[in-house]
């Protein structure tokens, strides 16, 4: 935990919290912190600051916050992504987040099995936790937003346009393409990335993504499972973005 992420109604009016849960255990055991000691803390989806501890018991601990008026930026990525497997998705959340995505949508494809709609690990509470706690690692407060599509092509086609206007669509694909480090250097504006399922896009859905402003581009020859894709994916264009 490289950052104590605070939800906004636990702060009073002093800007004091009170922490009983998890973080207080981890700043008692693993950090030792004491009275007088300050830790970096942050708002979720507010502004980062200090929390000078003012009261340690057992497994409590109260911070009284001074926080930055600067709230940091959205990242500029955003990630269409074909719904992997329950368990890929479960890691995916907290990697996802501490590479930094504005928006993740989950979408269905022809390659997608129909059961991954019913897992846990879609649940609006399980991923908030699993992100958060990526955030807490990369020391950020903006929690992604995530949607959940069952149609490819109502997304695509009815809602993209409204989610994710004016944007660089870059669409994952092996083959002769471009890189997308050399697609995204030195661009300026938000950048979606669509990524499909370990199977692969089939031929409509790539043609409809294509028709929709998405340009493929490539990263070699080898074929990536989907968590591997998504994070040398991310990697990438964040370093070209400068971001």
């Amino acid at each position: 935990m490289n950052l104590v992420l605070i939800e906004p109604d636990e702060l009073d009016a002093e800007q004091r919290v009170v922490l009983r849960d998890a973080r207080a255990v981890h700043l008692v055991r693993v950090l030792a912190v004491v009275a007088g000691v300050r830790v970096r803390v942050g708002v979720i989806d507010g502004a980062i600051g200090l929390g000078e501890v003012e009261r340690v018991e057992r497994d409590e601990v109260v911070l009284r916050c001074v926080l930055e008026r600067e709230i940091p930026a959205r990242p500029r990525v955003d990630l269409l992504l074909a719904l992997p497997r329950p368990k890929v998705i479960g890691r995916l959340y907290g990697a996802l987040a501490q590479l930094g995505i504005g928006r993740l949508m989950l979408t269905n494809a022809a390659k997608v099995e129909r059961f991954y709609f019913d897992a846990h690990q879609l649940d609006p509470a399980y991923r908030r936790a699993q992100l958060i706690e990526g955030l807490a690692q990369a020391r950020h407060t903006r929690v992604p937003e995530v949607s959940v599509h069952k149609s490819l092509r109502a997304l695509v086609e009815d809602e993209l346009d409204v989610v994710a206007p004016r944007t660089t669509r870059l669409l994952a694909d092996p083959g002769a393409h471009p890189s997308p480090h050399a697609r995204c250097a030195g661009l300026e504006g938000r950048v979606v990335i669509a990524i499909g399922p370990e199977g692969g896009w089939n031929d409509f859905e790539r043609a409809l993504l294509v028709s929709r402003g998405f340009e493929p581009v490539a990263m070699g020859a080898r074929t990536l499972r989907t968590d591997t894709a998504c994070v040398a994916l991310l990697a990438l264009v964040h370093d070209a973005l400068g971001t």
